[in-house]
């Protein structure tokens, strides 16, 4: 029996601010978004004296995650109309 190749996209984004740090609150409710969309946290990085951290999640690339590659910027636009 042949093994499964998975597919996967991931997606970082940087959460906080150099005056006001990661806040808790902010966190949860990305990281709950994220799942509901399918997300799953794999990993965290600290960006020194910045007060930031980075977020990287991946999910599997399905057909129709293919299709949309849903990949929303802070700011809620679509990074894909960003050109």
């Amino acid at each position: 029996m042949a093994d499964e190749i998975h597919l996967w996209e991931y997606r970082v984004q940087t959460v906080g601010s150099f005056w006001s740090g990661v806040k808790a609150n902010a966190l949860e409710q990305l990281l709950n978004e994220w799942g509901a969309a399918g997300w799953e946290v794999i990993s965290t990085h600290i960006l020194e004296n910045t007060n930031k951290i980075n977020v990287i999640a991946k999910r599997p690339l399905t057909d129709s995650t293919r299709g949309r590659r849903s990949m929303p910027l802070s700011d809620g636009s679509d990074w894909r109309k960003n050109d």
